[in-house]
């Protein structure tokens, strides 16, 4: 069941992409349209291209990939408890408010932004509004326990919607100045909300749809002051303008994923085992020489549930590896990208002790690939869908078996 969903959220999303083209940006923008490309092709690519689209993609896909992600908030907190369950650190609480002083402090320093001030602080204020109405409204109609226990209002979290609602709003005012101002407040957010779930307040689901709400809020509050004031007070009228189709797509990203392995082990004589579906989380970049090679490499960790002769083990099966390698990409559009990659490394498995003899507390070489499709919402930003393998070594002394896992995993991207 759990796969089931998870399977029809990638698909859902992932359709798009199976055609593109390039056409004019919103601004009527020339974007480097091949003369050969069909007409059916190039209205995909006007409609992905239109200013509700690119204002949804982001934050409609973690909303709905929050509410799947339900499914498995468990086996994300058994992650967390495998690796870091005494962390417990504070910074959060003060973070979440870091791109908004930044973007504020700039302002007063008189840097040019986007907007007047008049006008920033009125699509700040719809912004607020829009965030705070949908976030409350949830926790008290919802009433999800915190894996803490100590209440009933996890559901969403309100600092990661915070977080990632001033992280758009420096984005929107500053990210024409320079890409880093963007990529800078998203990393803030992403380790807000990463810290909330390490911190055990809130499940995965809670910091996803916490996080998809603050930019939904952000771009509707700023499309609600655009209609109200048009172009008075506005410095900058989009923050966005021409893509280059032949950039090079150098990127950093934080992956959230479910890891699958199919069939069944022997590592010992008698001792039938296999595993569950389980959560994978791990952090990739690459930098690329031209707009179709580079190298980079992926950090990831994984929990695994297993049965050993029919019977559901008390411990789980967890792992991390670091791996590096060739990484591919190839410009379908301005904003569509396809992308692979080939890489080797070392995996390492945690000691699991099972009813029988007792697994992991080992390592070796690993080898992976891996298929991508990537939707870029902004010139610096964008959602990667990915489909990696990797061969992974025995997990047992003396076994041959390699462990084959396929990774399907949905990624937040910034693109530099």
């Amino acid at each position: 069941m759990k796969q089931s969903l998870f399977f029809s959220l990638l698909a859902a999303f992932a359709a798009p992409f199976c055609v593109s083209a390039q056409m004019q940006d919103s601004l009527g923008n020339e974007c480097l349209v091949p003369a050969h490309e069909s007409a059916y092709v190039r209205r995909i690519d006007r409609h992905t291209s239109s200013k509700a689209y690119r204002m949804a993609f982001v934050g409609v896909p973690l909303v709905i990939g929050g509410v799947v992600m339900q499914a498995y908030d468990s086996d994300f907190r058994r992650l967390r408890n495998g690796y870091v369950k005494s962390f417990h650190h504070d910074y959060d609480d003060y973070l979440q408010y870091a791109p908004a002083a930044l973007m504020l402090g700039m302002k007063a320093c008189g840097v040019k932004g986007r907007s007047s001030w008049g006008r920033m602080l009125a699509s700040d204020a719809f912004s607020v509004g829009l965030m705070a109405t949908a976030v409350n409204s949830l926790k008290y109609s919802c009433r999800v326990m915190r894996p803490d226990g100590s209440s009933r209002n996890s559901f969403p979290s309100g600092h990661t919607a915070t977080v990632f609602m001033t992280a758009t709003m420096l984005h929107k005012e500053y990210g024409h100045r320079s890409p880093w101002y963007s990529i800078g407040a998203y990393t803030v957010a992403t380790v807000t909300g990463v810290t909330r779930q390490l911190n055990n307040r809130h499940w995965m689901s809670d910091v996803m749809v916490g996080a998809g709400i603050g930019i939904l809020a952000t771009e509707f509050g700023y499309f609600l002051a655009d209609l109200i004031f048009k172009n008075k007070g506005l410095n900058v009228p989009e923050t966005q303008l021409v893509y280059d189709r032949y950039r090079r797509p150098s990127f950093i990203s934080f992956e959230l994923g479910l890891t699958i392995v199919p069939g069944s082990y022997m590592p010992y004589p008698g001792m039938h085992t296999e595993f569950k579906a389980g959560p994978t989380v791990g952090v990739q970049g690459a930098w690329f020489a031209s707009p179709y090679v580079g190298v980079g490499g992926r950090v990831a960790v994984t929990n695994l549930e297993m049965s050993v002769n029919g019977v559901s083990q008390d411990s789980d099966f967890e792992s991390c590896s670091v791996v590096a390698g060739l990484y591919l990409s190839y410009p379908l559009s301005a904003r569509w990208l396809l992308g692979a990659k080939a890489l080797g490394g070392f995996e390492h498995y945690k000691t699991c002790r099972t009813s029988l003899y007792e697994l992991g507390g080992r390592g070796g070489f690993v080898l992976g690939t891996g298929i991508s499709s990537t939707y870029l919402a902004s010139q610096n930003f964008g959602i990667r869908f990915a489909t990696d393998y990797d061969m992974a070594p025995p997990f047992a002394g003396g076994s041959r078996q390699r462990l084959h896992k396929l990774m399907l995993t949905l990624e937040a991207c910034a693109v530099f």
